[in-house]
Formats: C-alpha cells, structure tokens, sequence
C-alpha cells in the first residue's frame, strides 16, 4: 500500500468529536511548546543577545556588508524592530516546533500531542534548545536545516508539495544566514549521496535531488540577497580573516613571522612581538593588528598570502592542527549566554534604536546579568550521552532492532555534528556556542528511539483492519 502523505488524516463522520478534540489538543500543545522555547527571553524581559547581534542589524540599515553577518538574516531582525523583536524569537521558536512535530510524525509518532509536548519540555530543560530559538541570532537555524534535509532525504515521497518547498526554504534561508551552515549541509548532502552506494549500512535509500537542490539554492540565495539588501553581488565576507586567527591561535602565524621577518612586503612584520594569541583577540580587540591594519578588507590579500605560504612551509603543522581543532570543536558544546561583552549590540541599539535601548538595558541580560553556567551540570552529560548513544544505536541497529529510518536520522545527525565540528573547528576556533547550538539535536533523536521501542515492544503480534 503506497504511504500517506505526512499529515493527512481521513476523519469518518462518527470520528467528528474526536478529531475536533484532538485539534484542540494540538493547539493546547503547540502553544505550550512554543511558550517553553521563548521562556528564557520571557523571563530576560527581551530577546536575548548577543555581540555579533547588532553586526547583523547593520547590514540593511547601514547597506554594508559586515565580516561573517549575512544581509539577509539582519533583514529578517529589522523587520522585529517595531515589535522589539518579540515576533522574530516567536518565529524561530514556531519553527523548531512545526519541524519537530513533523519529524515525530513521519516516524509515526505523530498522532499523540502531550508526547510531543514532552519530548519538546524534555529539550527545554536538558539541552540548549530555548536558550538559541530565544536569541537574536542565526544558530537556531543550524538544527532546522538539518532536521530539513533529513526529512527532504528520506521521507520526501510522503511529503505534500508545499511542505516540500517550506523544508527547502528552510535549508536555504539557513544557509543565507550563516556561511558555515553552507558548509555543513554541503557536507552533510555529499555523505549521504555517497552512503547510498555503501550497501552494508542498509539504511533507506535518500532522494538527494530536491535536497541538493534546496542546498544549491541557499548557497546562490547567499549573494544575491547581499545585493538586494546592501547592493553588493558577493558571499559574506571575512571568512579568510576567520581562518588566520585560527592560524594565529594554533602558532602557525606567529612562526612564520618569525622565520621570515623583516620582511617590507608583509605589514605584520612590525606587530610580530605584540601579535595577539587567540582568534578572539586578533579579530575583535580595539587594538589589535588587525584592526589597525584595515580588518578583513585591508589585510584580506596579505592574510591569503602568509595562509598559502604557512601551508606550503608547514603541511604537516596545518594538517596536525586542524584534526585537533576539529576534534576538539565536536566535544566542545556547553551552553553560554553572552552578558558581559555584548558592547557592539548595545552600541546599535543606542545609535540606531534609541526608543528600544532603555527597554533592552532593562533586561535581566543587561541590568543584573545571569548565569547559565548551573545548566551545563545537566545539558552536558545529557548531549555527551546522546551523542554515545547514536553512535551505538547505528553500530548495533540490527540487534536493537532499530527502524531504518529511525537509523537514517541518527546518521544525518552524526554527519551534521562531524562537519560542523570540522568547518567551525578548522575555519574558525573550537568554541562552545559552535555546537552547542547542534548537539541538542542527539537528545531528539534518542528521545524518538526510545519511544519508538516502547511502542513497538507494545505493539500486538498481528494487526486486523476493522474498516
């Protein structure tokens, strides 16, 4: 018998009460969720933020293409401006829900509301998850693009044509948004094509091409809204600039200067005693060189310069430290909330939101500061175990029993948490937020493993249709 279509349900006339008593248990239940996710900024008394924050807003107010700040998503924060941003938090909160709910039912698990209700209240209090659907940044949008491709890869044939294109859009706003989501979904595309021809992990076979196709799509979204909203035709810049202050954290910088200087063609030459050592220092500190010497526009061909140098000198240093980096990023995930340092944001806010500024220092954020630090006792032995224990549910999926398509998510989850700990590891710098932002999704997808099991342990041992 050929599938349904996700969310179509046949209601007889006998099962009027029934179906009018389960949509109000969905409304019940989705309004619930969606007050779980926006809570942390309920209880802030506004969005929160965070220092790249105000980086986004100036791309459709100054028409400026800021270093890692997509246009587009800075537009999506603009248009929350009159409503001090409280419909773009409901917004991304209403958007991990739809996906989640969606997941659930093309597992079969949909058809009972207060299940997704608990499973979305369990996120709530063991990962990150509200404390990104609540902030005014794109890292929400990491764990939808995946959830997005997962469902546009195996379940695309259950799927109706306009959820189709949603989950596209989806993918492609979120790689408009950030360039490292690009990364990961090319990344993670790649692997599953190729898992396709590898029989022994006897997963179901994925349709690539409206996935690919949605991936395609964002990464050409990516400089054409840069031109629409700032009148400059190119992708978000800065990512070179990212690069070398990994390249600065790890020593390899600091080495070649010291092997090469003086040098009248290299600038960095005269700041080689004061070079900073981390990438935060060298691309955010007022005084650092990089600063001084024009940011990623001034410095961009040197950067590129002393990079390909540095890699043709030192493979084996570069090759070293990127595993490292990677390695490091993907078991690097406690969540963090920005209070002290969010300066840059607070300066938009009082130049350019002036109504807006007194209501935002009024926030918990601002006025007494909070600690997350408490949540990590649990979020981080939650994620840890979570990530062990798909790793060991695709290792012994036969002898657990595990569904196919319960397996394929597992891995689609597993390939976003690789290539994201690779791309943000190896072209930025191991950093909590990185993928803390990602690695609420393993939580999921155990959730629905386990509740996959219990329902099928309790299932009868024949079915008869009574139609």
């Amino acid at each position: 018998m050929a599938d349904a279509p996700i969310g179509h349900v046949r209601v007889s006339a006998a099962d009027a009460f029934d179906f009018q008593s389960n949509v109000l248990a969905w409304a019940l239940a989705s309004a619930a969720m969606l007050l779980a996710l926006v809570a942390p900024a309920l209880w802030n008394g506004f969005p929160l933020i965070f220092p790249d924050t105000g980086g986004y807003l100036d791309g459709p107010i100054l028409r400026t293409l800021g270093m890692g700040r997509s246009a587009l998503y800075g537009l999506f924060l603009y248009t929350g401006v009159p409503f001090s941003f409280w419909p773009n938090v409901v917004l991304q909160s209403a958007l991990i829900v739809w996906l989640i709910a969606l997941t659930m039912c093309a597992h079969g698990l949909g058809d009972r509301p207060w299940r997704t209700l608990g499973i979305v209240a369990m996120l709530t209090v063991c990962t990150s998850l509200p404390w990104f659907s609540a902030q005014l940044m794109p890292d929400i949008l990491f764990p939808a693009a995946v959830l997005a491709l997962y469902l546009l890869s195996f379940h695309d044939k259950r799927l109706p044509r306009w959820e189709r294109f949603l989950l596209a859009a989806v993918v492609g706003f979120a790689i408009a948004s950030h360039m490292a989501a690009a990364g990961m979904c090319v990344g993670v595309t790649t692997v599953l094509w190729l898992s396709a021809r590898f029989k022994p992990l006897a997963l179901p076979k994925p349709r690539m091409w409206f996935a690919a196709g949605s991936v395609a799509a964002g990464i050409a979204l990516c400089p054409i809204s840069n031109l629409a909203i700032t009148g400059n035709f190119a992708f978000t810049p800065g990512g070179s600039s990212f690069l070398f202050g990994r390249l600065i954290e790890d020593g390899i910088v600091a080495r070649y200067l010291g092997e090469h200087c003086p040098d009248p063609s290299l600038r960095l030459c005269d700041f080689k005693v004061t070079l900073p050592d981390d990438t935060d220092g060298w691309l955010w500190d007022d005084d650092s060189p990089f600063r001084k010497l024009g940011g990623w526009k001034g410095l961009a061909a040197e950067e590129r310069a002393i990079t390909w140098a540095t890699l043709e000198h030192y493979p084996l240093m570069h090759a070293s430290t990127a595993v490292i980096a990677a390695a490091t990023q993907f078991f690097t995930f406690q969540t963090e909330i920005n209070v002290d340092d969010n300066a840059p944001t607070l300066n938009v806010f009082r130049f350019h939101f002036p109504k807006l500024f007194a209501e935002l220092m009024r926030a918990r954020q601002q006025a007494g500061g909070f600690d997350v630090e408490p949540l990590n006792y649990l979020h981080v032995p939650v994620a840890a175990l979570s990530v062990m224990g798909l790793v060991l549910a695709l290792l012994f999926r036969r002898r657990l029993k595990i569904a196919p398509k319960a397996a394929a998510l597992c891995l689609v989850i597993l390939l976003a948490l690789a290539a994201n700990a690779a791309i943000c590891g190896v072209f930025a710098h191991p950093a909590d937020r990185y993928q803390s932002r990602l690695v609420l999704l393993a939580p999921l997808a155990v959730a629905f493993l386990i509740v996959d099991w219990r329902r099928t342990s309790r299932a009868p041992l024949a079915c008869v249709d009574l139609t």
